[in-house]
Formats: C-alpha cells, sequence, structure tokens
C-alpha cells in the first residue's frame, strides 16, 4: 500500500507522506499499545460466555451490542478466535475514522467504512454483507454521537436482515472514572476488577416489528447498564 492512502470510496487523500505515517501508523500502533498494557493490569471476568461460546461452536453469527460509554477496553468482550474471520465494526469515511480503523486493527478488529449519521443506508448494507460474508459484528446503537443510551434501530435492521444473533453485552469496573465527554466514557483505573457480562443471546424472527424489538434490546441492554453501575458504587 502506498504512503498516500485515500479514504475508502471517496478519494480524499489524508495528508503527506510524513503526515500519513504520523497520523495513521504511529498515532494508532501507539494507542492501541498503551490501551493493551493498560488492560494487562486488569483482572477480568467474564459471566454468560458459555452461551456466547455454545453460538461458535455451532458456526452462528452474532452482533455484540454495547452503549458507546463502555467502548474503551470493550475487545476484551471478543476473546474467540474464527477461522479467517473475526469481528467487525462500523467505521467512518473520514480522517478520524481512518486513524479509528487502524487503530482497531492492532486488536484484530475489522473495520467497515461508513457513517449511519450522514448515509444510514449505504453504512447498513455494509454491514448487511459483513455479517453474511462470516464477520461478527460489534454495535454501539447510542454512537456515534448519541442521544447517549438512547438505541437506534440499526441493530435489529441488521440482526433481522442477516439472521445473527444479538447479545447485549456491558463490562464494569470496581475502580474507574468518567470522561467528560457526550457519552460519559468509562475508564478503568490500572489493577481494577474488570467483568464482562453478556445478555441471553437471541434472535429477530424476519417479520418481527422493529419497534417492539428495538424496546426489547433497550430494556436488555438498561438492565446490563445498571448492573454495571451497581459494580462501579459497589
Amino acid at each position: 500500500m502506498t504512503a498516500r492512502l485515500a479514504i475508502a470510496e471517496r478519494g480524499r487523500p489524508l495528508g503527506s507522506p510524513l503526515s500519513v505515517w504520523l497520523n495513521f501508523r504511529l498515532v494508532p500502533f501507539l494507542g492501541a499499545g498503551l490501551s493493551k498494557l493498560w488492560s494487562y493490569t486488569l483482572r477480568v471476568r467474564h459471566e454468560g460466555l458459555e452461551a456466547v461460546e455454545a453460538l461458535l461452536a455451532r458456526d452462528e453469527r452474532f452482533i455484540l451490542s454495547f452503549w458507546h460509554r463502555r467502548l474503551f477496553m470493550m475487545p476484551l468482550a471478543y476473546p474467540f478466535r474464527r477461522k479467517g474471520r473475526g469481528v467487525a465494526i462500523l467505521s467512518s469515511d473520514s480522517k478520524d475514522g481512518e486513524r479509528s480503523a487502524a487503530t482497531w486493527r492492532w486488536f484484530g478488529i475489522h473495520a467497515v467504512r461508513g457513517t449511519a449519521s450522514e448515509d444510514g443506508a449505504k453504512a447498513l448494507v455494509r454491514m448487511i454483507q459483513a455479517v453474511r460474508q462470516g464477520w461478527d459484528f460489534g454495535i454501539t446503537p447510542d454512537g456515534p454521537r448519541g442521544p447517549l443510551m438512547e438505541l437506534k434501530p440499526g441493530t435489529i435492521v441488521l440482526a433481522r436482515k442477516t439472521g445473527a444473533w444479538i447479545v447485549p453485552v456491558t463490562l464494569a469496573f470496581d475502580k474507574s472514572f468518567e470522561l467528560n465527554t457526550w457519552d460519559r466514557m468509562v475508564i478503568p483505573l490500572p489493577f481494577a476488577t474488570c467483568v464482562i457480562k453478556y445478555g441471553t443471546p437471541y434472535r429477530i424472527p424476519p417479520k418481527a416489528e422493529d419497534a417492539a424489538e428495538a424496546a426489547r434490546l433497550q430494556r436488555e441492554m438498561d438492565v446490563l447498564e445498571t448492573w454495571a453501575e451497581g459494580i462501579h458504587h459497589g
């Protein structure tokens, strides 16, 4: 790949070779490395993992659904290995998206390019294609800009169109702090205990009513969020 990259399907150059190396090579490498080192200090345990492992054993595809504020350290929720495939996320067709995609690659996470907030239909088509090609998917139903913890319809449509299982998931820390961002991003303190909790996997029937299914997933994720806050506050 040449140093002068172009953003997917838009043809916008990312800058000079030095700028590309700094912003889309060095910064993602350092960011991913710091995050990995941080994660190695955590004491991690899983709850509900067996049901997800059963999906892998049957070679079923699934969608991990989690709130944006739980994104940091969420790669720990996918400790699985699939032959030739793994987990994908949606990353915008922008310079920030390219930097994000380059960072996720260090975790073995594939970035599907598209922006749900700008061209939701195109992004959804790419997500559907990825799942049908054998990728699991990680999605923040309230991202990328909120409103905070308010579910958008994309997750439901993706699950219904592909037949993939929805797996609500969250992670909680006994010692953490929140960033002053729109999503109140939760950051664990080093050496904290991290508990990753999976909800019960379920499928959406092809003719299901999206509004009812969205309300169901909202409830499931709200329950997990309440549980995670309980871990933090003891």
